[in-house]
């Protein structure tokens, strides 16, 4: 008689954060940002079932990412369109990008530092594409 094999065994959800778990991975989604998009990605992707602050806050700074990114590809385009016509205004727009470089950087940090100090972070210019 042959052994029957045995069945693999169905995976187990992962454990929940625990609370200085949760805080940290939220903030790092918002440190993150200095990265673009891919760190809060991550961190929505995995963690967002096991901690209710990380779910808010990587979320949050996910869809401020998605609109920073959003903003900057214009950008992009409006300067490629202008630098072939007109180059003062091309100029002009690269300064733009920069500086959304700048604020994007400047938001991150602060929702890090915030969310980090036990708050909570609000971007003040984001899409909510992502419920």
């Amino acid at each position: 008689m042959t052994e029957p094999t045995p069945q693999p065994m169905a995976p187990q959800p992962a454990a929940p954060l625990t609370a200085a778990e949760d805080k940290q991975w939220a903030s790092f989604a918002h440190f993150g940002g200095v990265l673009w998009f891919l760190p809060a990605l991550i961190i929505f992707l995995v963690f967002k079932d096991r901690g209710t602050l990380t779910r808010q806050e990587s979320k949050e700074a996910l869809n401020w990412q998605i609109t920073w990114i959003g903003a900057w590809i214009v950008l992009q385009i409006l300067w490629v369109i202008t630098a072939a016509v007109f180059f003062p205004i091309a100029l002009l727009i690269g300064f733009l990008q920069f500086a959304l470089y700048v604020v994007n950087i400047i938001f991150s940090i602060l929702g890090g530092v915030k969310v980090n100090g036990g708050g909570s972070y609000r971007y003040p210019v984001a899409l909510r594409l992502i419920k």
